[in-house]
């Protein structure tokens, strides 16, 4: 608040109830309307049309030229009082007396315990991250306030995909490139947060995932550059010269949009299934592909598809441009569709063979390469994402008071968030250890010994998810329900959240390959 307000003295109003026009007890009509909100004194006179509850709710007599302060918070979210409108309607403050409410700052950490990771919170110790790590999150979480997240919920809102001067900005500032994790991909970057390239991690890489993850809108999370970071790597790894100078830059720099298509509606998670066929010409020049692909993430708005297929070799994968004839229809999903989640139809497509990735019959390894990658960022999403919904419950339970006690007073309530914030921390525990592993470990140590770990820390996860979704719905009541006003973020996560459950693998699969892959380990020579 930077203009200057009148001040209301509260026991001059007292004395004087009724006399005096300044009374603020008089002002209790619907062309003259005051109420007091933590010290402010708000004239609702030009609003009480606008309600959205209607009149009465305004005109009640606890509420008319009352301190409604309690009663606001325990039907409102502070932001309420920040949009302008709000702003506006202040017309003074109760004299001697401040706002009793934090109003957070752009980049500041929460002060609800547990509502950020521990190695972010004072008196908390970690041997996982440097200065560069905190440094760096302190940069990422004030680009995502300022930048990020006011495009996540207009996205939201409207359904659009991302504004592309959004993630134009990202690719200036090396984030778009820093999002596939440390490599060679970062030699001679500029980074964001003054990160040398040769000191980026996976621990960096989980601060900007879990970051962006703090807006709330999983459907926003897979539109800005999900299909990037599961379509390029590919490219870089497996892909010609030829073919990295013609998309790579343009990529990382928000000109060009990739997807990976392997999904189809013959085959999910079952790799080995899928139908799409590449015919090779005679003349070996062109690769004739025929078939379907289906919930391809940013597959609506891509300029290019890695994409599996079938050759008379066994599989191969191909970069396919949309612009050699590929169709799209945008598939209606639970989440918004400013993700672009599609159906992509390769009719009669001549591919260049230049187009090919790898090698002809070496598909499966090229596809199941990026697998581990792809899920743990999946996790550290998931993981986040379900702190910032136990963020939103202990600040409800703190202010709705039921029966005429706040709901931090009901044992069963307090039961429920014990196991859940219990399950919170344990998640990112698991999860800092395995990233510690991979930094650690080369790419083919991480093939073949965290394979079984991410696959086990995915399906736990999402099933922690799952335990979170259910129980903030029971806690916030209709609230959780709705897609406006406190619960919104509930709503929204009950609706969104069982995509991960879902995708890179479902819960089932992957736990199934966890415990696949620990038997591939037991030793021959131990018995019971």
């Amino acid at each position: 608040m930077t203009k200057e307000l009148k001040r209301y003295s509260r026991e001059e109003i007292a004395k004087v109830r009724g006399q005096d026009e300044e009374d603020l007890w008089q002002h209790n009509k619907p062309d003259d309307l005051w109420i007091i909100i933590d010290s402010y004194v708000y004239n609702l006179s030009d609003f009480v049309d606008a309600h959205p509850g209607g009149e009465a709710v305004l005109l009640m007599d606890d509420i008319a030229g009352q301190d409604v302060t309690e009663t606001f918070f325990g039907l409102h979210a502070m932001e309420v009082l920040l949009k302008p409108m709000a702003q506006k309607m202040i017309i003074g403050q109760v004299e001697g007396e401040e706002p009793s409410v934090h109003y957070p700052k752009v980049g500041e950490l929460s002060k609800v315990p547990y509502a950020e990771p521990a190695w972010l919170v004072e008196h908390f110790h970690s041997p996982y991250y440097t200065e560069s790590h905190r440094r760096f999150q302190k940069a990422m979480r004030v680009f995502c306030e300022e930048h990020v997240f006011p495009v996540a919920e207009a996205c939201e809102a409207n359904g659009k995909r991302p504004d592309i001067e959004l993630v134009k900005l990202m690719g200036e500032n090396g984030l778009n490139a820093m999002r596939l994790g440390p490599g060679k991909h970062l030699r001679g970057r500029k980074l964001f947060g003054d990160v040398k390239p040769e000191e980026f991690d996976y621990f960096h890489e989980m601060i900007i995932t879990q970051e962006l993850s703090r807006c709330g809108l999983r459907g926003f999370m897979d539109a800005l550059q999900g299909g990037m970071v599961i379509g390029l790597p590919p490219v870089i790894n497996f892909g010609s010269d030829e073919m990295k100078k013609e998309i790579v830059e343009p990529v990382f720099r928000g000109e060009k949009f990739i997807s990976l298509a392997i999904t189809e509606a013959f085959a999910g998670s079952d790799v080995m299934g899928l139908r799409t066929f590449a015919q090779k010409t005679e003349d070996g020049q062109h690769y004739i592909v025929n078939g379907t692909k289906k919930w391809i993430t940013n597959g609506h708005f891509a300029d290019y598809f890695t994409t599996a297929v079938r050759t008379e070799e066994g599989f191969a994968v191909l970069l396919i441009p949309r612009s050699l004839g590929v169709q799209t229809r945008q598939i209606h999903t639970s989440y918004s569709t400013t993700a672009g989640t599609a159906f992509v139809m390769f009719n009669n497509i001549k591919v260049p063979a230049k187009y090919l990735i790898g090698e002809d019959g070496m598909g499966i390894p090229i596809i199941l390469s990026n697998f581990n990658h792809e899920r743990w960022v999946m996790c550290c999403g998931t993981i986040r994402g379900a702190r910032g919904i136990l963020e939103i419950l202990m600040k409800w339970i703190h202010q709705r008071k039921v029966f005429g006690r706040p709901l931090t007073s009901q044992a069963v309530v307090r039961q429920k968030m014990a196991f859940l914030l219990a399950q919170a921390e344990a998640a990112q525990s698991y999860l800092e250890h395995l990233t510690y592993q991979m930094n650690k470990m080369s790419y083919r140590e991480q093939s073949k010994y965290l394979a079984g770990p991410l696959a086990f820390l995915k399906a736990w996860s999402t099933r922690v998810s799952h335990e979170v979704a259910d129980n903030a719905v029971q806690i916030m009541g209709g609230r959780g329900l709705t897609r406006t006003g406190m619960g919104r973020k509930i709503e929204n996560y009950n609706r969104n959240y069982k995509y991960d459950a879902v995708l890179g693998g479902t819960e089932e699969v992957l736990a199934d390959l966890g415990i696949r892959q620990s038997f591939r380990f037991f030793p021959n020579d131990v018995k019971l």
